[in-house]
């Protein structure tokens, strides 16, 4: 069980001195494109852009959105707000122009930094309350209410030249870090189950993250991370973001996010540590290793003593390989791995591990080192922070998972509501996830509270074991348990590259997957054995995170 061993260092500790001691090294680059920032150019743009909110009047203490994919200048954005003494709102830019304009008006933000792709499906006249639009392209001024912020923008080479005639130094980097109480970040949740709420994180929440994963996870200049997740999501924001700058590692932004794109990246930017949803690791698998260990050869031979290792050792090597060759250790977050997949990694021992976190803890709730990973968990509760299962034995009874300590958020911005509905009196957070906790600590999810299926009988079943189960046959991607009139229904998404093969000439895919889910039927109870099977032609809608809208299928 992880203990606290030092004081919560402030995020600001970290960047100052990473900052200055990594002046002319590379911090921060658009994979692909040509804008490419060295640790003191990033300390020069955020110095530019916070004299330009000063000659333009902005409110220290106030809100200022920021809407775009993930990018160099979405970082120096981040990180000028907060340097400035303003809060950040961070919305995803998936969102459509009215539900952006929405979130913005909402949070009461004066400022919106928006990317190219946000600017052109907005309108300025929607958001009454924002006195100026800023291009997160290259920091123009794209609206202003009033003509004093583009009167700064005109004047702000000037005025940066004459309050730094020598150019902007290592020593005069010195963000505030002695409010970690402060109210630092409004981070809109993507709305998979509900309307987006605002989590209200403070600088306490972002920093105990931060010093864990320096303590636990500790990274270094001579580190590349690939930032690919959203940013304006937690687990993107913190791990591929602040804890890297933190540290002083190079951050490579993809800036367009597809399979092959990635894959390069990995290839030319050797990440040492890479996080990532089980849907991508899932689909690699499937493409990857699965038909390599199910050639007969090698599927006999993975089994004799001796052989194995070799075999398994030549598979590890080759997805280490397509990684870039330099992986510590693989995280998966935001959903379990598939059992199939995990149980398969194990054995070749590739490093990876599952771990747990919602918004509300800013993100982090349990990790452990990937040598330390039990099958089928997600870790155990990290520093500055308890757990506890809501049941009468929570070594065999599954409960709601709530957690307490640092990570904690303050509340949900303007819904007073929602905030008592999750946090309570004595500070324990309901995380609307249900789990088991072993005697080592180690967290085992067992669905969400929201998704949880009432049987027949009043038997509690959940969806995501039974869906494991139905993703582990090979002609399905991804699948999905509802209860249509008290029966279990499996909405099946299949692989239809595999089907176009000469393998499956003539087959009936509906067939071939419903004889497969009698099998798997065999060894679950009959109130959770599955009814019918539909077939979808389509992926099933996603969140920013790529975990299933699951309301959409109700």
């Amino acid at each position: 069980m992880y203990i606290m061993s030092t004081p919560t260092k402030h995020i600001f500790s970290y960047i100052n001195e990473s900052i200055r001691t990594n002046w002319e090294r590379p911090g921060f680059s658009d994979y692909g494109e040509k804008t490419n920032y060295t640790y003191g150019e990033i300390a020069t743009q955020i110095a530019r852009l916070n004299l330009f909110f000063e000659l333009a009047g902005v409110e220290k203490g106030g809100k200022i959105a920021f809407c775009g994919g993930n990018s160099s200048n979405w970082g120096v954005s981040f990180l000028s707000v907060l340097a400035y003494g303003a809060v950040a709102v961070s919305i995803l830019p998936d969102f459509t122009g009215p539900d952006v304009e929405k979130l913005v008006n909402h949070s009461e933000s004066q400022i919106l930094i928006a990317g190219p792709v946000v600017a052109n499906k907005i309108k300025f006249e929607n958001m009454p309350g924002i006195k100026a639009v800023i291009s997160m392209k290259d920091f123009s001024i794209l609206y202003a209410q009033t003509d004093n912020y583009q009167k700064a923008f005109d004047h702000l080479d000037a005025a940066f030249a004459e309050r730094y005639p020598d150019g902007y130094k290592p020593e005069y980097v010195h963000y505030q870090d002695d409010n970690l109480d402060d109210l630092a970040l409004i981070n809109y949740t993507s709305g998979t189950t509900s309307a987006p709420k605002g989590v209200m994180l403070t600088y306490r929440s972002l920093s105990t993250n931060c010093t864990f994963g320096q303590e636990r996870i500790p990274n270094s200049p001579n580190d590349n991370i690939v930032s690919m997740l959203p940013l304006a999501h937690m687990f993107g924001m913190m791990f591929e973001f602040i804890y890297q700058v933190a540290g002083g590692t190079h951050v490579f932004f993809i800036t367009r996010l597809t399979t092959p794109i990635l894959m390069k990246a990995f290839q030319d930017c050797s990440p040492y540590l890479i996080l990532t949803v089980p849907l991508v690791l899932e689909k690699i698998y499937q493409k990857k290793i699965k038909p390599m260990v199910n050639k007969p050869l090698i599927k006999f031979l993975w089994h004799v003593p001796g052989v194995n290792k070799i075999i398994k050792n030549k598979v590890r090597d080759g997805l280490m390989a397509a990684f870039g060759g330099k992986l510590k250790s693989l995280i998966i977050g935001g959903a379990a791995l598939n059992g199939e997949v995990e149980t398969c990694l194990k054995e070749i021992g590739f490093p990876f591990l599952v771990g747990y976190g919602m918004t509300e803890c800013g993100p982090l709730i349990a990790y452990v080192p990937w040598q330390e990973f039990a099958p089928h968990s997600c870790g155990r509760i990290v520093d500055r922070m308890e757990i506890k299962i809501d049941s009468s034995d929570p070594l065999h009874e599954v409960g709601e998972i709530l957690v307490k300590g640092e990570a904690c958020m303050i509340g949900y911005y303007k819904n007073p509501e929602a905030t008592k509905a999750v946090l309570m009196e004595d500070g324990w957070l309901r995380t609307g996830d249900l789990g088991l906790l072993d005697e080592k600590g180690n967290i085992y999810i067992k669905g969400r509270n929201k998704n949880m299926i009432l049987g027949p009988s009043g038997q509690n079943i959940y969806p995501e074991e039974i869906e494991d189960l139905v993703n582990s046959i090979d002609e399905v991607i991804e699948s999905l348990i509802v209860d249509r009139d008290h029966k279990l229904v499996a909405l099946v998404y299949p692989d239809y590259e595999l089907l176009k093969t000469p393998e499956y000439a003539d087959k009936d895919i509906k067939q071939l997957i419903t004889s497969a889910i009698k099998n798997i039927n065999k060894h679950l109870p009959q109130y959770s054995q599955i009814a019918d099977v539909e077939i979808r032609d389509q992926e099933f809608e996603k969140a920013p995170r790529r975990s299933i809208e699951r309301f959409m299928y109700k």
